[in-house]
């Protein structure tokens, strides 16, 4: 009995004492960090609900649409990547808009387009207005883009837009499908008609078969003038959620094209396109003076565009 109370007496003492040094504190929700918050923010697309003058979106009133814009020079793959997002079922590129003069004379024209196309009041073959959970267009460099920057990133900031960068790491072949393109403006050979892209095999043997000549003495500094321009073009937009791209990267790894949809927010859906490459193969096939070519930049810091990379 003795051992019993001895016992009980020494349990409730260890409890008595456990219970005393207990420190029970309220764990409150964190606040907000402002510092996570500015991080996660140019990760997550604009939403925004259009109300189009020339039409009603009727049951798709409630889906938000994220706006977004390609910049691009030409011959950079800008064609046959946007066919790829315009195979999306809720994707609607519209196409070079800025290529008419009178869309980009001034700031006011710009802006004034830029608001029909952002407003889903523009119509093209791609348009999917109704039920667009992404709408864009591509815009060239050379199209008012550099002169008008300012004002440009201020509407793209303001107004929600993602900006996709998509250039060309060789800029060698890309020389080459311009002077290529530019002669068949003229040329056309395709049975008297120009096509700057193609969906046959025997129609991009048949462009393919002209070969351009590259002016040798001024080649080093011609890439780096295109070299310069994006990254003049990078700088100037630098501010705005954007994402960079590069065609030969799409071409080599098609996961590419997944970030591309994750990071407009839309739904993940395998994308088509019907184009067929027209200069297929080692760029010394296209090339009418090639050994200058290769002399010229051979030991040169673009040494490497001599080479095929796809």
């Amino acid at each position: 009995m003795v051992c019993g109370i001895y016992i009980c007496t020494v349990c409730i003492k260890q409890i008595s004492t456990t219970v005393t040094k207990m420190n029970i504190q309220v764990i409150q929700s964190p606040s907000p960090d402002a510092n996570i918050i500015t991080q996660l923010e140019p990760r997550i697309p604009t939403l925004h609900y259009p109300k189009p003058e020339t039409f009603s979106r009727g049951e798709c009133s409630k889906n938000p649409v994220r706006f977004f814009v390609i910049l691009s020079m030409q011959r950079s793959g800008s064609g046959w990547f946007e066919t790829l997002l315009n195979s999306h079922v809720n994707v609607s590129s519209n196409g070079e808009i800025f290529s008419l003069l009178e869309r980009r004379k001034n700031i006011s024209n710009i802006v004034q387009t830029l608001e029909k196309v952002y407003n889903l009041d523009w119509f093209t073959s791609a348009s999917k207005n109704e039920c667009s959970a992404a709408v864009g267009f591509k815009w060239m460099l050379n199209q008012g883009l550099v002169e008008h920057h300012k004002e440009i990133v201020e509407y793209f900031n303001h107004r929600g837009v993602s900006v996709i960068f998509l250039f060309r790491r060789n800029l060698l072949r890309r020389m080459v499908s311009v002077l290529a393109n530019s002669y068949d403006r003229y040329a056309k050979l395709l049975n008297g008609t120009h096509k700057s892209h193609v969906h046959s095999q025997q129609e991009a043997t048949a462009l393919s078969s002209y070969k351009p000549i590259i002016n040798s003495a001024s080649l080093i500094s011609d890439l780096k003038e295109i070299g310069s321009a994006a990254v003049k073009a990078l700088e100037y937009f630098n501010s705005t959620r954007h994402l960079v791209l590069y065609y030969e990267d799409l071409i080599m790894n098609r996961m590419k094209l997944k970030d591309v949809q994750e990071f407009l927010g839309i739904p993940q859906m395998e994308l088509t396109s019907r184009q067929v490459k027209i200069h297929k193969g080692p760029l010394s096939d296209f090339v009418k003076n090639w050994d200058d070519v290769n002399k010229t930049l051979t030991g040169t810091e673009y040494e490497s565009f001599l080479r095929a990379d796809y």
